[in-house]
């Protein structure tokens, strides 16, 4: 089978403005890359055209006045908040990329392919009656809300590896059992949305489903694997989902604008490589990858390359950084093992595998 692949050439249009970290030539310049490195002309790789999300795929998890309000300010030019603007273009290119993750994850599935990468997608700031952090409706929820309804799928499994804790997407699920969300952030301490800590494990049958792995700024590629491998991969061992769907660009990379972390292009290579093989094992390779963030246009068409190869099982060649990577920060890697500490002592009593 195929891996496949959702993008438009309108989703440029998802641009906030000159000066704005979010502009929509990332979307041109990370394809023309994709061809440079001939991902778009491989017999095994398939790029598709996704159709527009719906109303009703929006309604599956976002309140109907906030959806009725994110409409009326596209269709007024009005911007939702001081670093959100919505416009028609930008709505048009943002019901795209939703559909981006509906299309790819139902062909998954479906058996008909392999792998799924939506592009721009991971829009995971996002709540049910909020949006915010460049994001406006949360396009990993509603691929959940599809698959869970069309599908009839019980158990998810959603990995944030974005440099930003998915605030929103946490808030959707915080009370709910059947989607164990895992999220590897920037010390929230220390970087937006300033939320995402070890404490914030869930509520009532949600308790314990709610995973964060807040890492310290300068957490590099072998440190961030330690985490990956100690927390993640037994509690997905243990949960068994049925589908696993993970958000995240190129900022945790160490050149980005808006993050700290010491992520290279290989790192992220083995983090979605790691995924991949954890859903090969648990849910018959079923696992949907939405890259959509990244805030340094040197180092993104690189790192979601990266992602995207790790994520179909594509040797990917040379990885060369733009930049000369930072020597390791000593004593990061006894910090990250004393969180991972941490976080099995707080999720022992909900877990098995960290008794």
């Amino acid at each position: 089978m195929k891996a496949v692949i959702a993008y438009h050439e309108k989703y440029k249009q998802y641009d906030l403005g000159p000066g704005h970290p979010f502009r929509g030539d990332r979307f041109v310049n990370a394809m023309n890359f994709f061809k440079e490195r001939s991902l778009t002309s491989r017999e095994d790789v398939v790029f598709v055209e996704p159709e527009p999300a719906k109303e009703e795929d929006l309604l599956r998890v976002h309140d109907e006045n906030y959806i009725k309000l994110i409409f009326k300010l596209c269709e007024r030019g009005q911007p939702y908040d001081i670093e959100t603007p919505c416009s028609q273009t930008i709505l048009e290119a943002l019901l795209l990329i939703v559909g981006g993750g509906i299309k790819v994850s139902s062909m998954v599935v479906k058996g008909e392919a392999i792998k799924g990468v939506s592009i721009g997608g991971g829009f995971h700031h996002a709540g049910r009656d909020y949006g915010g952090g460049f994001c406006i409706f949360n396009d990993i929820a509603i691929t959940v809300e599809y698959l869970r309804e069309k599908f009839k799928i019980k158990r998810f499994l959603i990995i944030d590896h974005d440099v930003h804790a998915g605030n929103g997407t946490s808030d959707i699920y915080y009370k709910d059992p059947t989607v164990l969300f895992i999220s590897l952030h920037q010390d929230p301490r220390t970087i937006y949305p300033g939320t995402g800590f070890i404490e914030q494990i869930g509520e009532d049958e949600g308790c314990g489903y709610n995973v964060n792995i807040p890492l310290p700024p300068g957490t590099d590629n072998e440190s961030y694997l330690y985490a990956l491998k100690e927390i993640v991969c037994p509690l997905a061992e243990e949960f068994r989902p049925e589908i696993i769907i993970s958000n995240g660009g190129s900022d945790p990379h160490f050149a980005d604008m808006l993050g700290s972390l010491s992520i290279t292009a290989e790192g992220f290579y083995r983090i979605a490589r790691e995924i991949s093989v954890l859903a090969d094992k648990l849910c018959g390779g079923k696992y949907v990858l939405m890259p959509g963030s990244g805030y340094n246009p040197s180092v993104l068409p690189v790192c979601w390359y990266a992602l995207i190869t790790g994520a179909i099982g594509i040797i990917p060649g040379s990885l060369r950084d733009p930049y000369a990577s930072p020597s390791a920060k000593p004593n990061i890697r006894r910090e990250v093992e004393n969180i991972v500490k941490k976080i099995k002592e707080v999720l022992k009593s909900h877990w098995t595998c960290f008794k």
